[in-house]
């Protein structure tokens, strides 16, 4: 018989602030102070599985630390539930009164991290650790925490010092007077002795990378590391002596790279040494960055980077930035495809150098979600869909569709112009223009199935039984709810094209050969505009909140009145040229 999991009767029930977008992406890094019992493990992440909204992407357990570190990501709610479920079967499962481990602990769970990943901010994951920090200690009874960003006093930024004294130092915190948490039991009892604390927070999504070296000598790898990292290199007198301040402290000289801690070791699977890197925010010192730097600062050692290592997972923005500063470096425009960039950054970063790298399996966003069903289908499957009995794909998806052709168009032409003789004046502009451009492109495409599954939401709503007035009652409102969507997904296709309006100027104005291929981009953009506008009006007809309709309406109205002005312009400007 199959195993059932069961969720508490008591789990809380997360409700988001209305700032905060119920389809963002979180990523949550809970460590478990557990790594030796196999079965415990798969307690706890069986809880994390069984939570609809959430992917759980990796499971790592240490036998010496005695510690799991798990990943999985998903919507905001459906992550803070799975985290209650996870830190809930933890504080089941795990006594704290029995765990020895060589990693710094003081809990079951030990430290809970919220990472934002796509459509939220770092304030807002510190809001959710708020929120999961006071169920937790409200609901099971678990001194909370917070640190980092959703840290609540300065001094506990700094995880380290959440956790001084680890475990073992909790009861002389857990006093009148002492040290108390910000959710949860104040005091010390059995129930905190067999649980410890948890410290959740909200962090910057944290990149662990080695780079290879072609050498054996540690201290090389090491004192490159040094020069590399934030917290620098130890200095030097002329004599070799370590130079100290007024109190006797190793004076330092700072790194080159914030954000970055590094370490020198010597691998003896690999037979080569690697400097080993956390990069705790890729956005302030980039991938691309670092290794560039290591690079010459190896050189002067006289070692030569062979490549690099990813351990874990890394985010399609990191690998994309990488992407575009080695095509910029070649003089050539860095607005392609994600694709091309992603294989751009690859061969640069020397990620193939151990053995091989599916950027399918390594990159956060590729391991959760693909294509929609149309988005993947050959342009012959698509139309011959779209020409069947099927009511769907429609004309919202013809049209969204347009506004990707129209945006590919501009970013061919931005590419089509960049390093060109004469145009030299022009590379910024089509630069930014080409790269603006990919990013709507890859909007469009993914509200081509957005579209089609309002209409079918729409079609679903108008199935559910009649019966009885709770029925009714629960079927109008479905409705409502499903008229909505299909009201919302094609206003943002039409305003999504007014974005698209200053790119396709910029266009206009980039290779003559491409003319023709940027007034098109025009063209497509238009038909995008005048359909999405179409399938706004007709599901308005039947939605019964006025307000909201009056806004729809309005907004309608002020983007397709944009667009029209703009194409029209157009049309006039190249019956003249041509």
């Amino acid at each position: 018989m199959e195993d059932v999991v069961t969720a508490p009767s008591t789990e809380p029930v997360f409700e988001l602030p209305d700032h905060i977008a119920p389809d963002a992406l979180v990523e949550c890094v809970p460590n478990f102070s557990e790594g030796r019992d196999p079965a415990v493990i798969a307690e706890i992440t069986r809880v994390i599985e069984a939570t609809d909204g959430v992917t759980l992407l990796d499971v790592d357990p240490g036998k010496a630390t005695n510690r799991t570190v798990v990943t999985f990501v998903g919507t905001p709610a459906a992550v803070l539930l799975a985290a209650w479920r996870a830190i809930a079967k933890a504080a089941e499962q795990i006594d704290m009164r029995h765990h020895q481990g060589a990693h710094p602990r003081m809990g079951a769970t030990d430290v809970c991290p919220l990472v934002p990943v796509r459509g939220i901010t770092m304030e807002q994951c510190a809001e959710l650790a708020h929120i999961l920090g006071a169920a937790v200690g409200e609901g099971l009874g678990v001194p909370v925490y917070y640190y980092e960003a959703a840290a609540t006093r300065p001094e506990r930024a700094n995880l380290a010092a959440v956790r001084a004294g680890e475990y073992e130092g909790l009861a002389a915190r857990l006093v009148e007077g002492g040290d108390p948490p910000d959710a949860g039991p104040t005091l010390w009892s059995d129930d905190v002795a067999r649980t410890g604390a948890t410290a959740i927070g909200a962090r910057p999504f944290l990149i662990a990378f080695n780079i290879n070296l072609n050498t054996t000598h540690t201290r090389k790898a090491m004192k490159i590391a040094a020069l590399i990292r934030e917290k620098g290199i130890i200095r030097r007198d002329e004599r070799g002596e370590i130079v100290r301040d007024a109190d006797g402290r190793a004076v330092r000289d700072p790194g080159l790279f914030k954000k970055v801690k590094a370490i020198g070791w010597y691998i003896e699977e690999y037979g080569r040494c690697q400097v080993s890197i956390n990069f705790t925010d890729y956005t302030v010192s980039s991938l691309h960055d670092v290794v560039d730097a290591t690079r010459r600062v190896a050189d002067q050692e006289g070692v030569v980077v062979t490549g690099s290592e990813l351990v874990g997972l890394v985010p399609l923005d990191a690998m994309l930035r990488a992407g575009r500063h080695y095509l910029a470096r070649q003089g050539l425009n860095p607005g392609a495809p994600d694709s091309e960039l992603v294989e751009v950054a690859i061969q640069s970063l020397g990620l193939r150098d151990l053995g091989p790298f599916d950027p399918r399996e390594r990159i956060i966003e590729y391991r959760i979600q693909q294509d929609g069903p149309l988005v993947g289908k050959t342009v012959r499957d698509f139309v011959d869909t779209l020409a069947s009995r099927a009511p769907a794909p429609g004309g919202g998806s013809v049209a969204a569709l347009c506004g990707a052709l129209s945006a590919g168009l501009v970013a061919m032409v931005g590419q089509l112009t960049t390093g060109k003789k004469g145009y030299e004046a022009q590379a910024e502009a089509q630069n930014d223009a080409a790269v603006a451009a990919q990013a709507l492109k890859e909007g469009f495409l993914a509200d081509i199935d957005a579209d089609t599954a309002a209409f079918n939401g729409i079609m679903a709503a108008f199935a559910l039984p009649k019966g009885t007035p709770e029925e009714k009652r629960a079927r109008r409102a479905a409705i409502q709810a499903a008229t909505r969507e299909a009201i919302e997904v094609p206003l943002r296709v039409l305003e999504r094209t007014v974005q698209a309006l200053p790119l396709i100027e910029v266009a206009l104005q980039g290779n003559d050969n491409a003319r023709s291929d940027a007034a098109v981009a025009a063209l497509t953009a238009r038909a995008c505009a005048e359909g999405a506008f179409y399938n706004v009006r007709i599901n308005l007809g039947s939605f019964r909140d006025e307000a909201f309709a009056a806004e729809a309406r309005q907004r309608a109205d002020a983007a397709l009145a944009t667009v029209r002005q703009f194409c029209d312009e157009v049309s006039a400007r190249m019956a003249d040229e041509l």
